[in-house]
């Protein structure tokens, strides 16, 4: 059907002045003969805005509808999909909010994201680096959906979006992907959570439960919190996906927690004696970090890399307290073990 369609506007080309073909996922010109005439401006960056706002669009078309809103909050959590260009927001939600007056995952309730979430799962996709994936022009171009790699699928149907790019040769391009937004970042990990065998009920509770803690300062209360997570997955869960093996799954279950909340996450900061696993900034305090996957008993090895390799360095002069966390899972009894706290003040 698609090739008979398609070969009719080949062969109405001299007639055709302007022709625009989008979708979710890309049809590769290779497909059909009869697509290829098409251009693909994908990561062009001279189209880089044709299906968003950008923020003169935003001032110049919907002044009247600014005033009560924070400007700030807007870009947050809808602005920052990137194709090369400027920087835009999504329509859907832009539209929605201007209606609604509240902050909401308008676009990513639209559709649940089931096929993402189990491509990830059984790929044993490590999720933190979903903030930050590196690739080439040629996987983001893939279309063969049974081949298909998860950064090109999360790429083609919105759900990471191009943070930078550049040229390590001529004709060699290196695009930094990551979420375009807190919309997306929150909502994708608060699904990928039941992906991983975590009920949305006990999802929901834990994220609220781990907020609580977070502003009363009570961090030895977190191991607690995770400990009773991970208990409450079901052990036919672990059967029938075959991931406790994955040393990645236990360090994402415990990211996704925090990104579903939508806080400042620094996954794998770079400092000049290694790379932080993971530091949150929340109200005025600095959290650092470091995971480790053990067989059975902790070793405290978790946080004495922390201090051993001054990770605290890189932020002593922001002066806020700083909580060095060192957090250990066993493969065998499939939770947590090990969970050191060490506070850091200035």
């Amino acid at each position: 059907m698609l090739k008979d369609l398609y070969s009719v506007i080949k062969d109405s080309d001299a007639h055709v002045h302007f022709a625009f073909l989008t979708g979710v996922s890309k049809f590769s010109m290779v497909m059909f003969s009869e697509l290829n005439n098409l251009t693909d401006i994908t990561l062009d960056a001279s189209y880089g805005s044709i299906c968003g706002y950008t923020d003169a669009d935003v001032d110049a078309v919907f002044a009247p509808e600014l005033p009560g809103l924070d400007r700030q909050e807007m870009r947050r959590w809808y602005n920052g999909y990137s194709w090369g260009g400027a920087a835009v927001y999504n329509p859907f939600d832009l539209l929605l909010l201007f209606r609604n007056r509240e902050f909401r995952p308008y676009w990513f309730e639209t559709g649940t994201p089931t096929f993402l979430v189990k491509l990830l799962v059984d790929k044993q996709f490590f999720t933190p680096d979903l903030a930050r994936l590196h690739s080439s022009m040629t996987l983001l171009s893939t279309f063969d959906v049974d081949k298909i790699t998860p950064e090109a699928l999360l790429f083609q149907t919105g759900y990471l979006t191009v943070l930078k790019h550049h040229q390590t040769l001529p004709g060699i391009w290196v695009y930094t992907l990551g979420y375009p937004n807190r919309e997306v970042e929150s909502s994708l990990n608060a699904a990928l959570l039941e992906g991983y065998g975590v009920q949305e009920r006990n999802s929901f509770t834990t994220r609220l439960r781990l907020l609580e803690l977070l502003r009363a300062g009570q961090l030895a209360a977190l191991k607690d919190l995770f400990q009773s997570l991970f208990a409450s997955i079901p052990h036919d869960w672990y059967r029938k996906n075959d991931i406790s093996s994955f040393e990645g799954y236990y360090a994402s279950v415990f990211y996704s927690h925090f990104a579903a909340l939508g806080l400042d996450i620094r996954l794998e900061d770079s400092t000049n004696h290694g790379r932080i696993d993971m530091a949150v900034l929340f109200e005025g305090c600095v959290y650092l970090f470091e995971f480790k996957v053990m067989e059975q008993s902790p070793e405290g090895k978790a946080l004495q890399q922390i201090k051993d390799r001054g990770y605290a360095d890189k932020y002593r002069s922001r002066g806020e307290p700083m909580h060095l966390i060192g957090v250990e899972f066993s493969k065998t009894s499939r939770n947590v073990v090990g969970f050191e706290v060490e506070t850091l003040s200035f």
